[in-house]
């Protein structure tokens, strides 16, 4: 039987958040958001085929202020996975396993997703006319 006062593996309380920690984190979250924007595209399309009605309530709600955040999130969560994958295609070559690699790639990594989800925002509003 094991003893009551044995010790516990250090967790959140001990360790303070390190780049590395919370950018792998932050991976699995957007995994979860790539799951739910697929399921909001999918409801796209499948509204379209219903008839106009059905992708006049879709158009509605994708174009609130709330589907207009998810759709961000949605594209941020795209070119995170996007560089965090390069991220990890480097490391499987063996390259950028120094901490200050780890911080410089992932700092770029994030860099890059914001800056190209601004990119693809700016053109998508451009595209539609400013609407």
């Amino acid at each position: 039987m094991a003893s009551a006062n044995r010790p516990l593996s250090p967790h959140i309380q001990i360790y303070r958040p390190q780049i590395t920690s919370v950018l792998s984190i932050l991976h699995r979250i957007t995994g979860v958001a790539l799951t739910i924007g697929t399921l909001l595209l999918t409801w796209w399309l499948v509204a379209g085929v219903y008839g106009a009605d059905a992708f006049a309530t879709c158009q509605a709600f994708l174009g609130s202020w709330f589907g207009q955040i998810l759709l961000w999130g949605f594209t941020f969560a795209v070119f995170y996975h996007l560089g965090n994958g390069i991220r990890h295609l480097v490391w499987d070559f063996g390259w950028g396993f120094e901490m200050s690699q780890l911080r410089a790639s992932g700092l770029l990594m994030v860099l890059f997703a914001v800056v190209m989800t601004v990119i693809t925002l700016i053109s998508a509003y451009a595209v539609a006319g400013g609407a």
